[in-house]
C-alpha cells in the first residue's frame, strides 16, 4: 500500500530544483559556446583575448560535457523515482512525439558536440585546461590529419543544435503564450509555498 500523499501520486506540476538548474545551466553554455566561437572569429590571430575566449570556451566546453553526463544520470534515475514523475500535458499526440523526439535529437546533438569538442582539441596535440586548474590529458592519441574534418563536424552540430534549440524555446513560448497550457512553467523554479 503507498504511503504516498495523492498530489505525489498524480505526478509534480514542475521540475524538480536540479533538474531546472541543469536544464537552464546547459542552455547558458550552449548560448555561451556558440556565440564566443563566433565572436573569436571576428579577433586577431595571436591576440590575448582571442585566446583567453578560445580558453574560456574550452573549459564551459568541459562543464557543458559534465552537465550533460549528470542530466542523463539524473533522467535516467526519475524513472525509478515515484516522487519526480511529472504530471502529463494535455495536447495531441504528434505534439507529444515531435516533444519527445525533440528532446532525444538534443540529447544526441549535445552529446555529439561534447565529444567532437575533446577529439578536436587532441587531434590539436596542444593540452587543454579546465580553467586553468586541471589538464586534460590526451586519453587517445588522435591523428592531427581529422583536425579539420573533427572542426568542420564540430561547427556543422553546433548551428544544428542552436536552430533546434531555437525551435525548443519557440514551441515553450507557444506552449506558455498561444496554448497556455503550462508546460513552460514546469521548467521555471516555483514561487514559494508552490513548490509542485
Amino acid at each position: 500500500m503507498s504511503h504516498q500523499p495523492p498530489e505525489a501520486r498524480a505526478g509534480r506540476k514542475r521540475y524538480d530544483a536540479f533538474s531546472i538548474t541543469l536544464h537552464w545551466l546547459t542552455a547558458g553554455c550552449v548560448i555561451f559556446l556558440f556565440a564566443s566561437a563566433h565572436i573569436w572569429e571576428a579577433l586577431e590571430r595571436g591576440t590575448p583575448m582571442r585566446k583567453g575566449l578560445q580558453s574560456l570556451h574550452i573549459s564551459f566546453g568541459i562543464l557543458l560535457s559534465a552537465i550533460i553526463l549528470a542530466r542523463l544520470a539524473w533522467r535516467i534515475s526519475a524513472a525509478f523515482s515515484p516522487s519526480r514523475k511529472m504530471e502529463k500535458v494535455p495536447m495531441p499526440g504528434a505534439f507529444r512525439i515531435a516533444a519527445h523526439a525533440t528532446h532525444g535529437v538534443l540529447y544526441l546533438l549535445l552529446i555529439a558536440q561534447a565529444t567532437l569538442g575533446f577529439l578536436f582539441r587532441w587531434a590539436q596535440g596542444e593540452p587543454f585546461w579546465f580553467f586553468n586548474i586541471i589538464e586534460i590529458p590526451d586519453l587517445f592519441n588522435i591523428d592531427p590529419m581529422l583536425r579539420r574534418t573533427f572542426g568542420m563536424l564540430h561547427n556543422n552540430v553546433a548551428w544544428a543544435l542552436v536552430i533546434l534549440a531555437g525551435a525548443h524555446a519557440a514551441a515553450a513560448l507557444l506552449h506558455h503564450y498561444v496554448l497556455r497550457d503550462g508546460t513552460l512553467r514546469r521548467m521555471l523554479p516555483a514561487c514559494k509555498g508552490h513548490s509542485r
